[in-house]
């Protein structure tokens, strides 16, 4: 959970450049980042897969008027509403972008291909329908925010105790080049989100760093099967719960508009 979904890019960017926040050029820049290209496939009145600028500008003459993301997991359907299919394919992506105004969403396929060191990244946006229903599982930022410290204050103590917090040199490494991304200045969201949503972001992704750290560095102090089994328990819904709040952060601009807000 330390790197940004694909789909946290799109919606982002796509949320920005739909209220004339950002150009063209400058929203599929950001949503490319490191990979070689984005197509989108499926989409209505294209016949053969477009790219993303023109992708993003038919979507705008189908009525869509901002973008939503899910990030689904086996048994936590996060952001998804239907239908079966949308869902299936969304769940084996563990994430998809959801249209607001048109009743579209889009998973990414993701290819990739060369040596070790210069690996070729290729992604296609498939576009499906979707069900317009409230999208499940999905906090407010107050919520999120409450929640994501709840949830790491109840952990911690677990995880101390367990000596699963991380440690050792990939653990200190992983940590130095989050605050190095940090400290760099880097635009957690695009233009256009309320600052509630970045602090949720960035918390949300803090969060999911510690827990990745912790899922990677094996047992840790964990001896035995009943700690190995409180680890595991303690690290479950943490982890649930930064996805929440990452869904949340990405979606605030939609939901504001909805409810009036700005």
């Amino acid at each position: 959970m330390l790197s940004e979904p694909r789909s946290g890019r799109l919606a982002a960017w796509g949320n920005a450049l739909l209220a004339g926040l950002v150009s063209p050029d400058d929203a599929v820049h950001e949503i490319a980042g490191d990979d070689a290209v984005h197509r989108v496939e499926g989409l209505p009145g294209e016949a053969a897969p477009v790219g993303l600028t023109l992708a993003l500008g038919r979507l705008r003459t189908l009525g869509v008027s901002g973008l939503r993301i899910a990030l689904p997991a086996p048994g936590h359907p996060l952001g998804l509403s239907g239908p079966p299919e949308f869902n299936a394919r969304a769940m084996d992506a563990e994430e998809a972008v959801i249209c607001h105004g048109s009743a579209l969403g889009l998973v990414p396929e993701v290819y990739e291909a060369g040596p070790d060191g210069d690996v070729h990244v290729e992604v296609v946006w498939r576009v499906l329908p979707v069900r317009e229903a409230p999208p499940a599982d999905v906090p407010s930022l107050g919520e999120a925010e409450r929640g994501l410290a709840e949830a790491l204050r109840d952990a911690t103590a677990v995880l101390s105790r367990l000596d699963v917090a991380g440690s050792g040199p990939v653990a200190e490494g992983a940590i130095d080049a989050y605050r190095a991304r940090a400290e760099a200045g880097r635009e957690v969201l695009a233009p256009g989100y309320p600052p509630r949503a970045v602090r949720v972001l960035e918390l949300a992704q803090r969060v999911g760093l510690l827990v990745s750290l912790a899922y990677e560095n094996g047992h840790g102090g964990a001896v035995s099967s009943a700690e190995m089994g409180a680890r595991v328990e303690a690290l479950r819904p943490v982890e649930r719960v930064a996805r929440r709040a990452q869904v949340a952060a990405y979606n605030s601009v939609v939901e504001e508009r909805e409810r009036g807000v700005r």
